[in-house]
């Protein structure tokens, strides 16, 4: 049997008297610096701090609406035109470059519920509470020409949500049930509906793009196949959810915004256990929205505040709030993936950095190549505990750091009430729940 050892030579560490100096062991390849690592990290520390300096994410506000914005739209072509639909009836198109408002259409009477445009982007659809859908041109109306939809539809009952289909000309709309509309009929083609409660949104799958989701108030998220014209499956979770968002990048990923202060991304392949709750909101979370990259997304609450997660973490990586912001109703990422929008109950429509701290304009080759430095100098020093507090502090709103203290007072109190539960119980008589599985009340199919 062969035994490998260690073996030194102590005249290569041992000093022959104390007044020698240690005898350091170093490595002679001139690439490599003995204080490497050290300079490194007070370079990602200063990397750190100066991101949080230059973080100033707000850009502009555009104001023009006489009541609060309800829903937004992206032009699917230009990048530079936004829609807009307030709570009296008005719809404005909006230049984001200019920054001002290029057109006003009063469209309904009351509510504007939903707004959405066409793939090609010539055309865009509103529903509102005076229970008509109405197509209108992207193109204002000639000179001595009068402002009227190309279309109306008026239906039977109110129309709380719309959604274009991706590729073809075919929308959705929800209310009382989900209705399939082809462009050219005033019937719709297919209506499919699963419970009796009133549904409040309805997306299109941008990549399957026959697969719809919609959420309705009994608490029920419902898959529906276009091509069966049939409910797929449906989740309930406890309590209602207020929108979902479909990942761009991979078709069976969703995110739901949910009553609860919660937000719940789920696989439709397997949803009766969540893949992600996104816990940091202290109010409803009224609207959500992908980044086209997939990988991250934005929310918007009932708390005033918007913010931005990861898809794969649980917990926010920004936080973006004002003092004028009040409720935030609806939010959008823009198709370049820069920049974010969000409407609010005080009439204005926010524009915002997707990153606090990137300049905006163009970089010269070495802000760039610095830029790239400081960046992977972060990610390699990230769990350093100076950087990390550093690099996760925000500031919030004293209302909303209140509630977020109060509200971890709460949960801790519940977790000792489990954990006590457990230890008094005959073993396996309580079960545990993963934090996952406790909002999810049952999977029908």
């Amino acid at each position: 049997m062969k035994v490998k050892m260690l073996s030194r030579n102590p005249d290569n560490y041992v000093r022959d008297t104390k007044l020698d100096l240690q005898r350091v062991p170093r490595n002679y390849d001139p690439t490599l610096h003995p204080f490497e690592v050290p300079r490194e990290y007070v370079r990602a520390l200063n990397a750190t701090k100066l991101e949080r300096v230059f973080a100033k994410p707000f850009l502009a506000s555009l104001d023009g609406h006489r009541d609060g914005v309800n829903c937004l739209a992206k032009h699917p072509k230009n990048l530079a035109t936004v829609l807009s639909g307030a709570c009296d009836g008005e719809v404005r198109i909006w230049n984001l470059t200019q920054r001002n408002c290029i057109r006003t259409i009063q469209a309904h009477e009351g509510f504007v519920r939903g707004i959405c445009t066409r793939f090609c982007g010539t055309s865009f659809f509103t529903v509102g509470d005076d229970k008509t859908v109405k197509q209108w041109k992207m193109d204002g109306p000639g000179y001595g020409e009068e402002e009227e939809p190309l279309h109306t539809i008026l239906g039977k009952t109110v129309y709380t949500g719309i959604d274009h289909h991706w590729k073809e000309a075919v929308f959705a709309t929800c209310g009382q049930q989900v209705d399939i509309w082809d462009e050219q009929r005033t019937n719709p083609i297919c209506s499919m509906t699963w419970g009796f409660d009133s549904i409040s949104s309805v997306k299109f799958n941008p990549v399957e793009t026959f697969l719809l989701g919609s959420c309705a108030s009994d608490r029920n998220i419902v898959l529906y196949d276009m091509r069966q014209a049939t409910p797929l499956k449906k989740v309930i979770l406890d309590m209602r959810t207020n929108t979902i968002c479909w990942n761009p990048m991979e078709a069976f990923i969703f995110t739901a915004a949910n009553e609860d202060y919660n937000l719940y991304t789920f696989d439709m392949r397997a949803l009766d256990t969540p893949v992600m709750v996104h816990m940091d909101h202290v109010s409803a979370v009224l609207d959500v929205d992908y980044s086209p990259t997939g990988k991250e997304f934005v929310s918007a609450s009932f708390d005033k505040s918007i913010r931005i997660f990861p898809v794969d973490k649980s917990r926010s990586r920004e936080v973006y709030h004002t003092k004028r912001m009040q409720h935030v109703i609806c939010v959008k990422w823009t198709s370049d993936s820069k920049y974010i929008m969000c409407g609010s109950d005080e009439m204005n429509i926010r524009l915002w950095k997707a990153n606090a701290s990137e300049k905006l304009g163009v970089l010269t080759s070495r802000e760039k190549a610095a830029k790239d430095y400081n960046q992977k100098l972060k990610e390699k020093f990230q769990h350093y505990p100076h950087i990390k507090r550093i690099a996760r502090h925000r500031h919030l709103p004293k209302s909303i750091y209140s509630q977020i203290q109060e509200q971890r007072i709460m949960k801790e109190a519940r977790r000792r009430k489990e954990v006590n539960r457990i230890k008094h119980s005959k073993p396996g008589s309580v079960p545990i729940v993963s934090e996952k599985k406790k909002h999810v009340v049952a999977v029908v199919k």
